[in-house]
């Protein structure tokens, strides 16, 4: 593994709390043995040009502080680098964090960079877009597409729940196709997850996930009526052996996925697809600084 020498760090700040951690992050950085090139981004839209442009100095590594959606849509930029992830989880489910093992908070996760240890990890790829934990089908998406822009900033936390429960009442269970031609299956469902990672929305719903299994995970939570999502959720949130029940999963390194109604499909939180899609894994394609075995 390459020795770290130099790093950059980008981290989203357009809330007060990305603004606070950021200062938070550069205090507990200054421990480190190496120079950090910080750099915190107000607007989500300078992020992309912000990390092309700490990547050109070809820093040995880059430490991405956000969400999962922050994360996931920065990955595909390290891809053909010579350099190492470093993850300040600063989300709300922290989903990709909670699959590598690292701390939420941010002393916690300075402490994984500063020892040092370096794991390779895949990534999962719906077609050419790469993403790091999971991507999804149904109900999450469905809100993530419709809800009015600034609703949440404009109602709160309440506003959003609001719009989620009006969804809900909206959202119908649909047809999920695996494969091509005769082989192919036809599953009944309310939920699908594309995994690369066991979390999804903060929670421990696909276990036989793993960053560096080298295969792409496939959930399906069969129903055909919504009640079973709402018992998924609620059995996966405690753990109830109830939650493996009414599941099929499909793992392998490439998978064609297909659904009746077309539909959108979430990627770590953000609508960026709609099937059909080849969904695959790109085997142990980056670095990430990991908690040691």
């Amino acid at each position: 593994m390459r020795e770290i020498k130099t790093a950059a760090l980008v981290v989203n700040a357009r809330s007060r709390r990305g603004q606070r951690t950021f200062k938070q992050a550069c205090a507990a950085m200054d421990a480190l043995p190496y120079p950090v090139d910080a750099h915190a981004v107000e607007h989500p839209r300078e992020l992309e040009a912000t990390v092309r442009r700490a990547l050109a100095k070809k820093p040995d590594l880059l430490i991405l502080g956000g969400g999962d959606g922050t994360i996931s849509g920065l990955v595909d930029l390290m891809v053909g680098h010579d350099v190492a992830l470093g993850v300040l989880p600063l989300g709300t489910a922290n989903s990709f964090a909670r699959s590598l093992g690292i701390p939420l908070d941010v002393p916690g996760a300075v402490q994984v960079i500063a020892r040092g240890h370096q794991r390779r990890i895949d990534l999962g790829m719906i077609d050419k877009d790469y993403y790091a934990n999971c991507a999804a089908m149904g109900l999450s998406p469905q809100i993530a597409e419709t809800v009015p822009h600034n609703l949440k900033k404009l109602l709160g936390r309440a506003g959003y729940l609001g719009w989620a429960a009006w969804q809900f009442l909206r959202f119908r269970p649909f047809t999920l196709i695996v494969g091509e031609g005769a082989t192919a299956e036809r599953l009944r469902v309310v939920e699908v997850r594309i995994s690369n990672g066991s979390y999804h929305g903060g929670t421990e719903l696909v276990e036989s996930a793993s960053v560096d299994s080298g295969e792409i995970v496939v959930q399906a939570v069969l129903g055909h009526v919504k009640r079973r999502l709402i018992h998924n959720w609620v059995a996966g949130t405690f753990r109830h052996s109830s939650r493996h029940d009414e599941v099929r999963e499909f793992r392998g390194r490439s998978l064609r996925l297909d659904t009746v109604p077309r539909l959108p499909i979430s990627i770590d939180g953000e609508v960026l697809a709609h099937t059909p899609v080849t969904a695959k894994i790109a085997a142990g394609i980056i670095r990430v600084m990991a908690p040691a075995p």
